[in-house]
């Protein structure tokens, strides 16, 4: 008997008028007398605001779980229920999807198990991906889960997996805004963790697959250990399942999602009924070990040091939905290398959070959107680039009488680094608080503190309010209203944000205002601009020519924004943004847009070192286009083209990378950015280049390997890295680093060969 006959199947601020009203609209959420806006959270049933109804199924214990080898043949199986009956999202939403989709849902005392069966008509076009933890799953058949375990419609866990039975995981926050997007399922974030889906979050859970001549096969183990919930002793959760078929480039789900939207719109999520969560709570701890060899020759090393290094981080389940978490010389996660970035702005780059300590529930601590954080984790223990020792601190975070809360507090430093035997160095501390309700609103408060530790510490200080209410199914309005307190700094303190998005299947708009002040700072957080006020509009339509099969979707769209010196109105940079997304059946996609745009110096830019721009106003237009072939193919290139007007001059650049694969154990890609800038006061080139080599023995056995070169930062880096994982991203990583300088930096910079170890351990259940 075939497997498919072995189951049961069924298919069926800038004056006080505006700065009111930044703060009115951030406590509209406690005024709402009722509507969706202003009611409490209500998952009895599965009904929105639009009154549509959701799919719901039980979850069905059982006395003896399945073994997770992927193989979907144990007995437990055929005791669940079929979520069957699966709905395109694209290309053609509403309607059945090409192949057939099951999958049935388990629990016991310790976990929830999800079986799923990817039939497959056509098994030999099966797209594997890459076999290594958090692989892209955009570019490969895939299975992807999502549980809103508190039963918000707003915040979830992401689990996921691809025919090479890599484990794939993230957390969702706000429903993916503030990062992740559409795109959401790629890799590793540069947006950062405190962005609406945070991958960078490892959780500790199983996976397998299987396939044979008829499809391919998931089984998930997640232990309730893993994830947070309320304290009922049974629960509702919010819950979806996603399919891709890539070689049709095609979505589907469990629960219909509309086209504009994705798998992280939770208020579109069936419901999982029936679970019963253990009420035991558990203890893991997380210790590490490092050893290195490393010569600094920039800082005069005349031989190699051997450092070594221990520390842990311990995650308590203080409650079934509060989490604490706490760190001891904290894991700086020296195995991964930052890409390097081009840079021709006057504005700070962003960099993601990699360490884990950081990483559970940071959406929780997010505030701000634009280039102006509230929180980043990464100016804890990061300085300019260096390290700064970690002592130790805690965060407490997760769900706590209706509310989502965020604490933390570390301190920084050696001690006697400013008087032998005194306290030296910086605390941290930051509070979070905020109270959701239905329908995508939320209302909540920010405190951050940066304090010095030594003599003469005192204390930068955030302060905000910010809220967000939800319209309807298409339109939701945000808001922060923000201010700091730094000792010598009596200007402008404040920031201030208003915007507001309405989305339909054929219609997305927007219109953002913000504001900072010259004297904003806040040292717990983020700002790659101040002084300034901006004004941002943008309207997209989708349009799906039917008789253009090849063609999948044009999106024209236009934008503009403008950024002016909040004193005197200077005019500091506009944009006006002509595009029309040319997306096709494949994947393939084109985008030719043209800008008009003003760059507005009030001082001079140095903008390479032999190269400063005098002050003045620039206009000019530019070409701006970018491009990506089916990048599931073995072969596959992405890039872009920008020519034209460039501050007093103007700018010929490019930047391509090149894919290839082999099956899903080898990848390798070479990225090559340049630039060449003519303008008055000199001429410049700018190059990066970058190389990527992987070879996955296993999806928990892999040797990688990134080459990077920046002529700006004169600089080639090489980061080698074989990685043997264990559970949540712990494992053994033998890494070698080396750096060198190429002009003015000529010759050897550093070089380290690091050995680290890092296993997760669980102490105990009370």
């Amino acid at each position: 008997m075939n497997r498919r006959s072995a189951v049961l199947r069924t298919r069926a601020r800038s004056n006080t008028v505006q700065c009111f009203l930044v703060g009115l609209m951030a406590a509209v959420p406690l005024l709402a007398p009722g509507g969706a806006a202003g009611q409490a959270i209500d998952t009895a049933g599965p009904v929105d605001g639009s009154g549509e109804g959701f799919p719901a199924v039980s979850a069905t214990r059982v006395a003896s779980p399945p073994l997770i080898d992927g193989v979907l043949d144990d007995p437990a199986w055929a005791e669940a229920p079929v979520l069957a009956d699966f709905i395109q999202r694209v290309p053609r939403d509403g309607m059945p999807p090409t192949e057939p989709t099951e999958v049935r849902v388990l629990y016991d005392d310790d976990a929830i198990y999800v079986g799923v069966w990817l039939w497959d008509s056509d098994p030999d076009q099966i797209v594997e991906g890459e076999s290594i933890r958090n692989a892209p799953l955009d570019d490969s058949d895939a299975v992807l889960l999502i549980f809103d375990t508190y039963g918000d419609r707003q915040n979830g866990f992401v689990f996921g997996t691809n025919p090479s039975g890599i484990e794939y995981d993230g957390q969702v926050s706000d429903e993916g805004r503030g990062g992740g997007g559409m795109g959401g399922m790629g890799g590793r974030q540069q947006a950062g963790a405190g962005g609406g889906f945070n991958l960078n979050w490892d959780g500790s859970w199983d996976v397998a697959t299987s396939r044979d001549g008829e499809g391919w096969y998931a089984e998930f183990r997640i232990p309730f250990s893993t994830l947070r919930y309320g304290a009922e002793e049974v629960q509702t959760w919010g819950f979806n399942v996603m399919r891709r078929l890539r070689r049709a480039n095609e979505e589907s789900y469990w629960s219909q999602i509309p086209r504009q939207y994705s798998l992280f719109r939770l208020s579109r999520a069936g419901f999982l009924e029936g679970v019963e969560p253990p009420t035991v709570r558990t203890t893991t701890i997380t210790p590490y070990v490092l050893g290195s060899a490393e010569r600094n020759y920039q800082a005069g090393d005349e031989s190699f040091r051997y450092p070594g290094d221990v520390g842990a981080d311990a995650k308590v389940q203080v409650t079934r939905g509060l989490t604490l978490d706490l760190t001891y010389n904290t894991d700086f996660a020296q195995v991964e290398a930052d890409e390097v970035q081009m840079d021709l702005t006057r504005f700070r780059l962003f960099f993601p959070e990699l360490r884990p300590f950081f990483l559970e529930n940071a959406g929780f601590f997010n505030v701000g959107t634009g280039g102006t954080e509230l929180f980043f984790s990464r100016r804890i223990g990061m300085e300019e680039g260096a390290v700064v020792p970690i002592r130790g601190g805690g965060r407490l975070s997760g769900r706590a009488a209706g509310l989502n809360v965020g604490l933390l507090h570390i301190r920084t430093g050696r001690e006697g680094e400013l008087l032998p035997g005194a306290p030296s160095g910086e605390a941290f501390s930051v509070a979070r608080v905020a109270r959701e309700f239905s329908n995508r609103t939320r209302v909540g408060s920010f405190f951050g503190e940066r304090k010095g530790l030594g003599i003469d510490g005192q204390p930068n200080r955030t302060y905000a309010v910010d809220g967000q209410v939800g319209f309807g199914d298409g339109l939701t309005v945000n808001s922060f209203l923000a201010r700091t307190d730094t000792p010598g700094l009596e200007g402008r303190d404040h920031a201030a944000h208003l915007s507001g998005t309405y989305l339909t299947r054929e219609l997305r708009a927007s219109l953002t205002y913000r504001e900072v002040g010259e004297d904003f700072n806040p040292e717990v957080g983020f700002v790659n601009r101040r002084n300034y006020r901006t004004y941002n509009t943008f309207v997209m339509t989708y349009l799906r020519p039917e008789r253009f099969p090849v063609l999948r979707e044009l999106r024209p769209h236009v934008s503009y924004n403008t950024f002016r010196n909040l004193e005197t109105g200077f005019e500091q940079s506009a944009r006006v943004h002509v595009d029309s997304h040319v997306e096709f059946e494949n994947g393939a996609f084109f985008s030719p847009a043209f800008n008009w745009v003003r760059e507005g110096l009030e001082v001079p830019f140095q903008i390479h070192p032999e190269v400063a721009v005098a002050p003045g106003t620039y206009d000019g237009w530019e070409a701006a286009w970018r491009f990506n072939t089916n990048e599931s193919a073995a072969l596959s290139l992405n890039g872009g083209l920008d020519v034209g007007s460039f501050l007093s001059g103007n700018r010929r650049g490019f930047q391509v990378a090149a894919t290839a694969r082999s099956g899903s154990t080898a990848t390798a890609s070479l990225q090559v950015g340049y630039n060449d800038v003519r303008l008055e006061e000199g001429d410049f080139t700018a190059t990066v280049i970058a190389g990527r080599v992987g070879y996955f023995f296993t999806p928990r056995i892999a040797l990688q390997s990134l080459v990077q070169y920046s002529d700006q930062l004169d600089l080639w880096s090489a980061n080698v890295r074989l990685g043997w994982l264990g559970t949540a991203g712990t494992g053994l990583f033998v890494v070698f680093n080396d750096a060198r300088g190429v002009g003015n930096l000529d010759g050897p910079l550093n070089r380290s060969f690091v050995v680290k170890y890092s296993r997760q351990f669980t102490l105990g259940a009370w």
